[in-house]
């Protein structure tokens, strides 16, 4: 996965003409590393994106003044801004990487199959969770990790953290006994009847809370 950027010398409220070109203002960092400030290609960035999420190592390769490809960085989209107004992402910091040391990162959970408690005896899926943090070295960190369903066969069943599968070199970080989703019995909400009020009884009930507190 790879990415091609250039070094920016925009800043402040003139990023705004950077963006109306198609290109997203972004941060370079790392551990023992002088930043970078960087113009990626709004497009490119979408489709890599779109593979890559928040866990996967991209390959930055970032464009000298004449256009060629000069350093290169191993990175993680560390983070991102949203224009909440157009959805278009306004600004991006990447994390620097070093291939040979374990990193943390929250990595999704897709789930997968279908309870059986669910579509057979009527009950509720409820999720607990929907990322997990992990260590592992970059190369080794998953896009996702899989959450499968097929076993909860009864109401009250449960998937846990330690009932997760991930590859050898990875650590969860939460503790295995935690609950992952479960199945819960589905309840039906009691309608409570109330008869309607007449004029009446609302001004009786007025004249007397009247009374009540002249009386203190």
């Amino acid at each position: 996965m790879e990415l091609n950027v250039q070094k920016r010398e925009i800043f402040g409220k003139q990023v705004k003409s950077l963006r109306r070109q198609g290109m997203i203002p972004a941060e370079l960092y790392g551990h023992g590393f002088e930043n970078l400030h960087l113009s990626v290609p709004e497009k490119d960035f979408s489709r890599v994106f779109k593979e890559a999420g928040e866990s996967t190592i991209i390959k930055l390769k970032v464009k000298s003044d004449k256009g060629k490809i000069g350093e290169e960085f191993n990175v993680l989209i560390n983070d991102f801004q949203e224009n909440p107004l157009t959805n278009k992402i306004s600004h991006i910091d990447f994390y620097q990487v070093r291939m040979d040391e374990k990193i943390t990162a929250s990595i999704p959970l897709v789930f997968i199959g279908e309870a059986p408690a669910v579509k057979e005896q009527g009950g509720i899926l409820v999720k607990s969770m929907h990322e997990i943090e992990v260590e592992a070295l970059p190369a080794d960190l998953p896009h996702h990790i899989e959450v499968d369903l097929g076993n909860l066969s009864d109401i009250g069943a449960s998937v846990y953290v330690k009932d997760l599968k991930v590859n050898k070199g990875v650590k969860l970080l939460i503790e295995p006994e935690t609950v992952v989703a479960t199945v819960s019995e589905a309840t039906k909400e009691e309608e409570i009847a109330v008869g309607p009020t007449s004029v009446e009884e609302v001004k009786v009930e007025g004249e007397e809370k009247k009374k009540e507190e002249e009386s203190q």
